[in-house]
């Protein structure tokens, strides 16, 4: 894996797909097949940190790009999830974005250690690895160990980036029934557990860690050497949970992984406390246990493990059934927005028509009401115009005395019969006739 970056740069994606296409399978570069286990994989990895760490090589760079490589290769096989994916599609199945980022913090200078410190301070998960130096150190023999008595806790102070060793002898009974060897701090200091397997030459080779979690006021890490599977649970990384709920629901038990080590054999064995903190020491309390005493504790575990395991299963299954069940309620729940919008847009043009015939002013409707009875109103104002007038001609001046009643007689057969109010008028005028003229 390339060296840590803590500031975004312009053409990173560039880089980034260029630098894929540089890289070379991680089978090949830690010299493993295909269908190696874990802790073949863990092995060769280990002897290509302790032959090309910074530690040993500070003038090489050659040294430095593969260990840089190896770590990279170990971190896409040592992860199940990502190795699926690396196996089905390459390098493309991997999203960047995702990957944790796992640090030797014996190889960062004080400027990438602050900054290391501060993502992790800010929630971004960091993980880190025990120092090549330890590892290196363990290997060739030269650690000091300390003897630890079972069932007797040991508290002490461990420096950072280094570690404490304890050997602890069992018998073939206590390792038949069991042993749980755990570690807390009150302080809730940040510390890792290693368990160690002896090599032909007198040296330890890691053969299992566990990191300090937080439970409740302290921070702890245990191992449980059973004589069945004991599975191991890593949480998935919380920004991508946040990203996509949905998967990361699904993909919440690939964390749950069997430990490489499950039982213990008798005589001397080796565990250790590793200062994981960024810049001061680690308080611990070490002590190991036998599980005698917890026989029901034991199989309430394995029987929550085996229908932990058996949820996984189902968990694959539901996925696809819910993934289907979400598009077609994703499909309705468009729909039934679009229908309620139609519907609003449809009764908002109802309103709108109703409005134009209420909202008008009334003294409009009255115009409007009186321009469409115009021409019968103004046909009769017309008619009362024309009367007047008629009435007006009806006035003329008085008839002279001297108009002999033949003309009045023709006068009044002129008149029309249905002008009541003209012939009331007319038999009104007062007539002068001349008496004494003869007839």
């Amino acid at each position: 894996m390339a060296g840590p970056k803590f500031k975004g740069e312009k053409g990173d994606s560039a880089a980034a797909a260029g630098a894929a296409a540089q890289r070379r399978d991680p089978y090949e570069v830690l010299g493993v097949g295909r269908n190696a286990t874990e802790q073949e994989i863990k092995s060769a990895f280990r002897r290509m940190a302790l032959k090309y760490h910074p530690d040993k090589n500070a003038d090489d760079p050659v040294a430095s790009d593969k260990f840089q490589e190896a770590t990279f290769s170990y971190n896409i096989l040592s992860d199940p999830d990502k190795r699926r994916q690396y196996d089905s599609s390459g390098f493309e199945a991997i999203e960047a974005d995702s990957q944790e980022l796992e640090l030797d913090l014996s190889s960062l200078n004080t400027v990438n250690t602050v900054f290391a410190a501060l993502f992790s301070k800010l929630g971004v998960p960091i993980k880190t690895t025990v120092s090549a130096t330890v590892l290196e150190e363990a290997l060739n023999g030269s650690v000091e160990i300390s003897q630890l008595q079972l069932g007797k806790s040991v508290c002490r102070k461990v420096e950072k980036q280094t570690a404490h060793f304890y050997s602890v002898d069992i018998t073939d009974e206590e390792a038949k029934m069991g042993l749980v060897c755990r570690v807390h701090s009150s302080a809730k200091s940040k510390f890792k557990l290693l368990y160690f397997e002896p090599e032909d030459n007198g040296g330890l080779s890691l053969a299992l860690q566990e990191d300090s979690s937080k439970t409740g006021k302290v921070t702890s890490a245990g191992m449980f050497f059973l004589g069945f599977p004991v599975y191991r649970f890593e949480q998935n990384n919380s920004a991508a949970a946040a990203k996509d709920p949905d998967s990361a629901f699904f993909k919440r038990l690939d964390g749950f992984q069997p430990c490489e080590v499950n039982e213990l054999k008798e005589g001397t064995n080796y565990f250790a406390v590793y200062g994981d903190n960024f810049f001061k020491s680690a308080s611990y309390t070490i002590e190991v246990v036998c599980a005698e005493p917890f026989s029901a504790e034991k199989e309430r575990l394995r029987s929550v493990e085996a229908k932990i395991i058996a949820k996984r299963s189902e968990l694959s299954k539901f996925e696809s059934e819910y993934r289907e069940v979400l598009a077609k309620f994703t499909e309705m729940t468009s729909r039934y927005a679009q229908e309620m919008q139609t519907i609003d847009e449809l009764l908002k043009e109802r309103n709108d028509i109703h409005a134009s015939y209420t909202n008008n002013p009334t003294l409009q409707r009255s115009s409007s009401s009186s321009k469409g009875k115009s021409p019968s109103k103004g046909s009769k104002s017309e008619d009362d115009h024309q009367t007047v007038k008629k009435e007006k001609k009806s006035k003329s001046p008085p008839v002279d005395e001297t108009k002999s009643d033949d003309e009045a007689t023709k006068n009044k057969k002129e008149k029309k019969p249905k002008d009541r109010i003209r012939r009331k008028k007319w038999f009104n005028i007062h007539l002068k006739v001349d008496k004494k003229r003869p007839c």
